[in-house]
């Protein structure tokens, strides 16, 4: 299994190199990708990310995350997409109370 680190920052000026960088990946059959760097995230990056989750599934493709940042869990839970992205389990246990959401 061929493992992709996702950097430091997805932040949205990163988010078309991201999926420029992901396509490359698009039929390997087994994929993961390691976000234990991930310090900056932003919504266009999730976006990406969930994409390149359904195109790979569509295509009978298995894709994990092998590490979390902090950073992206939490990116995942507030956007609502920790199941997408398939940090289930433990991860599904850490909901926290979003305060002064705007």
């Amino acid at each position: 299994m061929n493992t992709v680190p996702l950097g430091e920052d997805l932040g949205i000026e990163a988010s078309a190199e991201l999926k420029e960088r992901l396509a490359a990946h698009l039929e390997e059959p087994e994929l993961a990708l390691d976000g234990t760097a991930v310090r900056r995230v932003h919504t266009a990056a999730m976006q990406v990310l969930c994409a390149f989750f359904r195109s790979r599934g569509e295509l009978g493709r298995s894709t994990t995350l092998a590490g979390c940042s902090d950073a992206l869990r939490d990116a995942a839970r507030l956007l609502g997409l920790a199941g997408q992205l398939g940090l289930t389990g433990a991860d599904q246990d850490m909901k926290q109370t979003v305060e002064n959401a705007a």
